[in-house]
């Protein structure tokens, strides 16, 4: 495909904020295109962990990674959006009326604004050092078939809400599991770390990997940490240890940064003008990454730059149940 389109609106990312984004955009009136360079809409949560619980989008005490993604998709489909999956976002012209978006695929999108939520190129797992040449062959970087580790004694690395969250899915499922972090504090939800250590799970903090052995698929691998070195017997490791984005892109477009997310102040709004953010790519004083808040910060972003777009249109949308 390629050639141009049209639209109010381009945003770029396909995630759960870039999803709801494209539905509040409809609701305010806009029409939208919106660009991720994975080839299915749900972002990380549909490639890594859609068989995941999430607990922290309000409404849903728990519910499943993909039914929160199939929702989203449902819901935006409201706004009738075109969809361009498979495309990196890679050059961004400004104009004093809009912007224009260009794609590797030579789609090039003339809109009113853009809204960035992700998306911008294919993001890879930070590597396990003593993995090796394993991964493949009993190490991997996310579970998305949970069931697939039915019975194995599984070791998973990290102390982030990933590895935690992995730890207390597979619980029920593995013969065993251990969890290595190289802190002793960890950095993931309260609520789910107080589950972590009522469970079976065994903890090693802090602690770190050593040493993964195997012939053709790992077997052993050494931990060390205050005690020394001890040898577990495992079948598969789950690096949860986060993933790097490729941010490119928005460096040769000028965009502010902060610690590596795009920057943003009180309405969403980057340093380049027609540029909004919304969700985990954002920062500012304060942020909190939370499902939760990326839907809120989708909403702001489309509020704020609608009278940009549409000049006849307030920044205050009103009630939705006003226009039932």
């Amino acid at each position: 495909m390629s050639g141009e389109l049209t639209a109010d609106l381009v945003v770029v990312g396909a995630g759960p904020a870039g999803l709801y984004a494209t539905y509040y955009a409809g609701f305010r009136g806009l029409s939208v295109v919106v660009v991720d360079a994975l080839d299915q809409l749900g972002g990380q949560m549909s490639v890594l962990y859609p068989e995941k619980p999430v607990f922290d989008v309000a409404g849903f005490p728990r519910v499943r990674a993909q039914d929160l993604v199939d929702s989203l998709v449902e819901q935006a489909a409201l706004a009738e959006p075109t969809y361009l999956l498979g495309h990196d976002a890679v050059e961004l012209e400004q104009f004093d009326d809009g912007v224009a978006v260009t794609t590797d695929r030579s789609v090039r999108i003339r809109a009113g604004a853009l809204l960035v939520t992700g998306g911008m190129g294919r993001f890879t797992p930070r590597p396990l050092p003593a993995g090796g040449d394993y991964a493949g062959r009993g190490l991997r970087y996310a579970v998305p078939r949970p069931a697939e580790l039915t019975g194995k004694d599984v070791l998973i690395v990290g102390g982030g809400d990933s590895a935690v969250d992995w730890a207390l899915c597979l619980e029920p499922l593995a013969a065993s599991v251990t969890l290595v972090h190289r802190r002793d504090a960890f950095r993931a939800h309260e609520r789910s770390v107080t589950e972590l250590r009522a469970s079976s799970v065994r903890i090693l903090t802090p602690y770190e990997v050593h040493d993964v052995r195997g012939d053709g698929h790992i077997s052993e691998v050494d931990v060390s940490g205050p005690d020394g070195v001890e040898t577990l017997r495992v079948d598969e490791i789950v690096a949860a240890l986060g993933f790097k984005a490729d941010l490119a892109a928005l460096s040769n477009w000028g965009i502010g940064m902060s610690r590596r997310h795009i920057a943003v102040d009180r309405s969403m709004r980057t340093t380049l003008p027609r540029v909004f953010a919304a969700g985990d790519i954002t920062d500012f004083d304060g942020k909190v990454r939370l499902i939760s808040v990326g839907f809120g910060e989708a909403a702001l972003a489309v509020n704020n730059l609608v009278p940009l777009v549409r000049p006849d249109l307030p920044v205050v949308p009103g009630h939705s149940s006003d226009a039932a």
